[in-house]
């Protein structure tokens, strides 16, 4: 499900729904019902998975790591840095994944230089 999760901004409405198709599948994987009164936390726990937005994060998070140890001088390290020109809308502006990633950031306590190192054991 999270497939391309590492460079898209996820909405909360994108995140709550990517929760829900989750745990449909995990109870049907464990045979259950929502009327069966078993919290999604210990299904989990007996699957051995992880919340679907943790996944997001050390996914967006890895790919933020990989981009900081390009060249200057590479494509994609550019792209990130751009700013583009003249005003945002008026209305309340869609978040940038660059904003994504700094709130990330922010909840697990990392800076700029922590996201260079490897995230979750994988480069």
């Amino acid at each position: 499900m999270p497939h391309g999760s590492e460079t898209w901004p996820a909405r909360k409405e994108n995140e709550m729904a990517l929760q829900r198709a989750e745990m449909r599948m995990v109870r049907w994987m464990c045979n259950l019902k929502v009327k069966d009164g078993v919290p999604s936390k210990e299904l989990r726990e007996r699957l051995g998975i992880d919340d679907i937005i943790l996944i997001l994060q050390q996914n967006s998070l890895r790919w933020y790591g990989h981009v900081l140890r390009k060249e200057d001088t590479d494509w994609v390290k550019k792209c990130m840095e751009y700013e583009v020109e003249g005003s945002r809308p008026r209305v309340r502006p869609k978040r940038t994944w660059k904003e994504v990633v700094q709130k990330d950031c922010q909840e697990r306590n990392l800076n700029k230089e922590d996201a260079v190192v490897v995230v979750d054991g994988r480069s």
